[in-house]
């Protein structure tokens, strides 16, 4: 599986650098105030799509963390509940003991 995840990495990586490549060329950004950016092309692409990317990456990590912490809650709920259902001896027996139920009973007279 981590085979997989590294190859569709590099597979993303090998089509990015394709596309800077053959987009390579300069262009003017003006911004506010007239101000006027020169950089080449690929730049602001990338830019603009992280700037996108990061509330939804933001969303999915705060997602994560709560779940995760809502999972531990339930697992340790869990436990506790395991634990009141399924009491450990109070102590263990030690060996060479007879537990008081099973020592040995008289018989009476007559009875074989």
């Amino acid at each position: 599986m981590q085979f997989l995840k590294t190859l569709f990495w590099v597979v993303i990586a090998v089509i990015l650098v394709v596309f800077s490549i053959s987009n390579w060329t300069s262009v003017t950004l003006t911004l506010w105030s007239g101000l006027e950016l020169t950089t080449y092309l690929p730049i602001p692409i990338f830019a603009a799509f992280l700037l996108g990317l990061a509330p939804y990456f933001i969303l999915h990590r705060a997602t994560k963390w709560s779940l995760q912490r809502k999972l531990t809650q339930s697992e340790r709920q869990l436990a506790e509940t395991r634990a009141l259902m399924n009491p450990s001896p109070a102590e263990p027996m030690q060996s060479g003991t007879i537990p008081p139920s099973a020592a040995p009973i008289a018989v009476p007279p007559g009875v074989s």
